[in-house]
């Protein structure tokens, strides 16, 4: 790889970091030493960038981007909210 090149990360392993971090989005670590409502906030920020990233990647169809771009706009939103917090009791069950 030359100097000025950057690598592009794998959609897959990017799609797999973006799901982790939903994960512990909607179930906090009971012993995290950050409070719920900062660390939701910092995950759904970093959750808007990974789909901003896969909605770009050269390596996805283009209607996995388009559903990147919905999804990102989402988060985005949530992302704005602070103190948002998805209470696990209020959350909407998918089964």
């Amino acid at each position: 790889m030359e100097h000025d090149q950057i690598e592009t990360p794998c959609a897959f392993g990017l799609l797999a970091a973006t799901v982790a971090l939903m994960t512990r989005y909607a179930d906090p670590a009971p012993d995290a030493t950050v409070d719920i409502d900062k660390m939701r906030n910092l995950l759904a920020r970093k959750i808007v960038s990974n789909l901003f990233f896969l909605q770009h990647h050269p390596s996805v169809p283009p209607s996995f981007g388009q559903v990147m771009a919905q999804a990102r706009e989402h988060w985005a939103g949530i992302a704005r909210q602070p103190g948002v917090a998805c209470a696990p009791e209020t959350s909407v069950a998918l089964h």
